[in-house]
């Protein structure tokens, strides 16, 4: 009799519960739109504001409305793909996602922030991420935790099942200075205490195992660095100086129409010379990141004149 009652309870309920759901769900969406928008304005102008202090400022905002908007409930299923100041990406089992910007400094540097949020289908478990660069002496020898980032905004991410501890590949970003870019290949896994840590020593080539693999060329020049899952290879250009008297300033480096690869093999990536790209399938997943302020001098020239 008891059981019954209960029943007849639960099922007088369960529609006013569902109800209850259903306007959870409305009204968390309706305050990540509104922080989106925020989002949305304070990232132009992180991005665009000539004014240093005026994009140190907005970033500031930026970073607690972040904060504020991966608060709401299942903000992790979220997208923020307007955003267009920070780049999002998931992991590909969907443990986790990073969220990566920069913003220039008044002499031309950068600076990276980002997140890592961790899919708990509930309360917010994220891990700041802190740039740490300009005191990473030996970044490619260097293991870190996101308290000491070699920071990137990044654009690819892939897994790589490896033993009992399985890590992610991160291709990312870097910008630099007035004279030169960098590009990063990046590692990411998970400690004991579910932490991340960033780096480790899989990049076999020239001798070197190397814990993460960094570029340098000229600003001036574009590089490629894209994965492709089809062949499970990370491809690049192949950078070299102009001339011999330019050997040892990387600043002065260019792609020489030669590419190079890491090529994944047992857990570990080896180096590969002068790849020939005509036998190499293209992946159709090819985003890089470009950077905004350049997407916009792009989009202004592509504008047609009214004169």
């Amino acid at each position: 009799m008891k059981k019954a009652i209960l029943i007849v309870f639960i099922l007088i309920q369960l529609p006013g519960f569902i109800l209850a759901q259903g306007n959870d769900e409305g009204r968390n969406l309706k305050q990540l739109k509104v922080l989106t928008d925020s989002l949305k304005h304070l990232g132009q102008k992180l991005v665009n504001d000539p004014d240093d202090m005026e994009r140190k400022n907005a970033n500031y905002q930026f970073i607690r409305t972040l904060v504020a908007a991966l608060k709401v409930p299942n903000s992790f299923n979220y997208s923020f793909d307007s955003v267009k100041a920070v780049s999002v990406i998931n992991a590909p089992d969907n443990r986790f996602r990073i969220f990566s910007w920069h913003i220039v400094n008044e002499d031309g540097s950068y600076r990276f922030y980002g997140t890592v949020q961790i899919n708990t289908g509930g309360p917010l478990k994220m891990f700041p991420l802190e740039d740490y660069s300009p005191l990473l002496k030996n970044p490619e020898d260097s293991v870190t935790d996101n308290r000491t980032w070699y920071g990137a905004q990044y654009y690819k991410i892939a897994a790589v099942k490896s033993g009992a501890t399985p890590y992610y590949v991160l291709l990312g970003w870097k910008g630099n200075t007035v004279k030169s870019t960098k590009k990063v290949i990046e590692v990411i896994s998970f400690n004991r205490n579910g932490q991340p840590v960033f780096g480790a020593p899989v990049f076999d080539g020239n001798g070197k195992t190397r814990k993460r693999v960094v570029f340098e060329y000229a600003r001036q020049a574009s590089m490629l660095l894209r994965y492709i899952p089809e062949e499970n290879i990370i491809v690049f250009d192949h950078l070299s100086p102009p001339d011999q008297r330019s050997a040892g300033k990387p600043e002065t480096f260019g792609p020489d129409l030669s590419y190079d690869a890491y090529r994944l093999n047992n857990g570990k990536w080896k180096y590969a010379e002068n790849l020939d790209m005509r036998n190499i399938a293209t992946s159709q997943d090819q985003n890089e990141y470009i950077d905004p302020k350049k997407q916009a001098i792009k989009d202004r020239q592509q504008v047609p004149s009214k004169h």
